[in-house]
């Protein structure tokens, strides 16, 4: 059986039907997955690489996470900053690394014309983050990290109340760590662990974890005290 199958996608700025390709669900065996949820797959198909639906028409590419519909001052907005520069490209069959990768790029640019929620879009910063990560380009991965974790904070200055706050606030703290700003890390971890309206065990015992590793990395560092009898008091 082949891993992929074809849906038809109805575009949502051009209104023209097209094939995409989706990973069959028993070809996604996951053998490894990092603390701020980057995948590793078995088989050489890798589902993330089939996350962004791309119209060869028109280009707009997007997530399911993202707009249902477009506006028409979007749709003027999309054209006047990329669409008419499109060539007719087709992504919907199987896709390498760097396929993936253009298509995530270009749902980000898409993303960024029409305005969409800060959420899509560091959702898409994250995801082009671990593109970089799978071929171990660190430059590129921690910079496209920054950028997913300043999008991230905006998400939860302004949709923390209706969200998930506790994997947000958790993602936030991991990212921070793993761009070398671990006091700041420390400060989310603690925040996860200590606000008593979060009742997500499983990012509550992430974040103590997280905060333990910290602590190994940077033992007898006074910075951390205050913070270490926040985390591990609770």
């Amino acid at each position: 059986m082949d891993p992929l199958y074809l849906s038809t996608i109805n575009c949502i700025c051009c209104e023209t039907p097209y094939k995409t390709s989706r990973v069959r669900p028993s070809f996604k065996k996951a053998y490894s997955r990092d603390s701020d949820f980057c995948t590793y797959y078995k088989d050489e198909i890798n589902p993330d690489f089939y996350v962004v639906r791309v119209c060869p028409t028109c280009g707009y590419a997007s997530t399911e996470n993202g707009l249902s519909q477009l506006t028409d001052k979007q749709k003027m907005q999309y054209y006047e900053g990329l669409g008419s520069q499109w060539v007719f490209r087709d992504y919907g069959g199987q896709r390498n690394h760097s396929q993936a990768l253009d298509c995530y790029k270009l749902a980000l640019l898409c993303a960024q014309a029409v305005d969409e929620k800060d959420r899509v879009i560091a959702g898409i910063l994250h995801h082009i983050a671990w593109l970089y990560r799978y071929t171990s380009n660190q430059q590129q991965e921690h910079r496209f990290l920054g950028f997913a974790l300043d999008a991230y904070i905006c998400v939860y200055e302004t949709e923390g109340d209706s969200l998930n706050n506790a994997k947000l606030m958790f993602l936030i703290g991991e990212l921070n760590r793993r761009l070398g700003d671990a006091k700041t890390a420390v400060r989310w971890f603690s925040r996860v662990v200590n606000d008593k309206k979060i009742v997500d065990a499983a990012m509550i015992r992430a974040s103590r974890e997280m905060w333990q590793q910290i602590r190994n990395e940077h033992e007898g560092n006074e910075i951390y005290e205050d913070e270490q009898t926040a985390v591990t008091a609770s």
